[in-house]
């Protein structure tokens, strides 16, 4: 099989256009088939938008046509990277393997580990998919947060209500993020994901797929019990390795349930557990974060800057961008979590504490585009010392921004945020949020530097997308859980200091989104399977 790589075509192409670029390219060979392996738009002329193409050909030809394109770069042998399990471990493993959350670290972790034979326990502190959207939507009407089952908490973890994203800048050797992609398209998601240069199943779509990987999990062997929240530890005598953990369920009592192999998969919002955690002695590290505002603008301006005025333009998929800038304090301030065509969502899980998130659905079709603009920061930035002052300098911003919107989300228009006054009426814009809002001022709920490189930020990103620091621009705050500012040590065999204790995805400061954490949680199954026979081999 060959790859070919970089066939440019108009929108308006047909079929037979691909085909014809395809026999050109292969220097007239007519006898091939071939499947599309990578596309995206080119709209760097918005008079000339392009498709652009890598396609795998076969053909009974292909030792000729190789050797007649050798000059071309951008042509070659394909060499597919297929995910392999790794072989299996001896040592026995008398008690299952249990993992904490069921994000996309814990569940594909569980996923492989149930593949594999290992039988492994999944604990998740909220509910499952179904239960959790209808918490979600009773917080988002009526304001009365469940600190269990939120956003933040439940099954899939907090990429669930998001954009469901699927990109990543993680170099992949070994084939996880295929694994990954494919995985997703077997229990529901659109075959486009496999295809797109930046795919997205929308959380409309990702519940779905959660719903059925949780049920494969179990029909495998594995177990996943809802509203079971780890609350504590037991290590063996000498405290070098985990003997049990202490688990509260549905109601609050509290059981035992022994384990030599424990899989945090936590999520970057597991305060309470990461102070669990601090009293264990497993050790932690302060890590950089960044911290900003949600920005919302109007979609269809958002199609026009980034594909044009024509009627093609208008039909192509909802725009996206990424934009990123160095402010003149050195600092680091970039466009994160962009989603097209959809929402602004309160995604607090703490009494007393706001924090927002951006989502959208499969379709994008929502009237306005937000993304979260946010301004790199460090230890050195935080209030104390110790492994969880990032914890603390969270909440004290969150804490702000809930006293600013009176316990719902607070939102500015650009100018005024600029002015550094309280918004009393809308413009061309209008906030799309899940969840109740009102009119605030944010200059109160983020550390003076940061208002300052947002405000630089956005006049600078207006340079390349015209429009994008409008005075009506809605900004809404605060996006302050971007990634875990702490970080669970673990060493080359994925272990924390507390031998048993694996460490795993984004909440553990190695992971920062869908694609990176499900990776993550695969190389923590690779882990334990290498040393560990499987329940069958017991």
């Amino acid at each position: 099989m060959i790859e070919v790589r970089q066939i440019k075509l108009p929108i308006t192409h047909t079929e037979a256009d691909l085909k014809l670029a395809i026999k050109k390219r292969l220097g007239g060979t007519s006898e091939f088939t071939y499947e599309i392996s990578k596309m995206s738009i080119d709209s760097r002329k918005k008079d000339a938008l392009r498709y652009v193409y890598s396609v795998l050909v076969s053909t009974k030809q292909e030792d000729k046509v190789l050797q007649r394109t050798r000059k071309d770069n951008d042509i070659s042998k394909y060499k597919p990277v297929v995910y392999q399990h790794p072989s299996l471990g001896e040592k026995a493993l008398k008690l299952s393997p249990v993992i904490v959350g069921a994000g996309p670290a814990g569940l594909f972790c569980g996923l492989c580990l149930a593949q594999s034979g290992y039988a492994p326990i999944i604990l998740e502190r909220g509910g499952n998919v179904d239960e959790r959207t209808a918490d979600i939507e009773a917080f988002w009407r009526d304001g009365v947060l469940k600190p269990d089952s939120n956003v933040q908490f439940g099954e899939g973890g907090a990429g669930t209500f998001s954009d469901g994203k699927l990109n990543t800048l993680v170099k992949d050797k070994y084939g996880r993020n295929r694994f990954v992609l494919e995985t997703f398209v077997k229990y529901g998601a659109p075959k486009e994901i496999l295809i797109e240069s930046k795919p997205h199943i929308g959380t409309d779509l990702l519940r779905i797929v959660i719903k059925n990987m949780r049920e494969e999990i179990i029909r495998l062997g594995g177990e996943v019990r809802f509203h079971h929240k780890l609350t504590d530890i037991i290590l063996s005598e000498d405290g070098t390795g985990v003997q049990s953990i202490v688990v509260a369920d549905e109601v609050g009592e509290q059981y035992s349930l022994n384990t030599n192999t424990l899989v945090l998969a936590l999520g970057h919002s597991a305060r309470d557990t990461f102070y669990m955690l601090l009293e264990r002695k497993l050790t932690m590290t302060p890590k950089p974060f960044a911290i900003g505002l949600r920005v919302e603008h109007d979609r269809e301006m958002i199609q026009s800057v980034q594909y044009g005025d024509s009627v093609i333009a208008k039909q192509l998929p909802t725009a996206s961008y990424k934009v990123t800038h160095q402010a003149s304090d050195g600092r680091g301030v970039f466009s994160f979590c962009m989603c097209p065509g959809g929402f602004v969502v309160n995604a607090s899980s703490e009494p007393g504490m706001l924090a927002v998130n951006g989502m959208s659905n499969h379709a994008r079709d929502e009237k306005n585009s937000n993304s979260a603009i946010i301004v790199s920061v460090a230890p050195e930035d935080y209030d104390g010392t110790g492994p969880l002052a990032g914890v603390e300098f969270q909440r004290k911003w969150e804490q702000k921004a809930y006293e600013a919107g009176k316990g719902k989300v607070p939102v500015q228009r650009f100018q005024d945020f600029c002015d550094k006054k309280k918004t009393t009426a809308f413009g061309k814009i209008t906030p799309n949020i899940k969840g109740n809002y009102e009119m605030a001022d944010l200059n109160n709920c983020l550390p003076e530097y940061v208002v300052h490189d947002i405000i630089e930020g956005i006049f600078s990103f207006d340079k390349k997308l015209t429009g994008f620091a409008d005075g009506d621009t809605i900004l809404a705050g605060i996006e302050s859980r971007t990634s875990s500012p702490v970080r669970i040590e673990r060493d080359d065999s994925f272990q924390s200091n507390i031998k048993g204790i694996y460490p795993c995805g984004e909440g553990a400061g190695y992971a920062g989104g869908i694609m990176s954490a499900a990776m993550d949680g695969m190389k923590v199954y690779e882990a334990i399977a290498s040393q560990y026979a499987p329940k069958q081999n017991r």
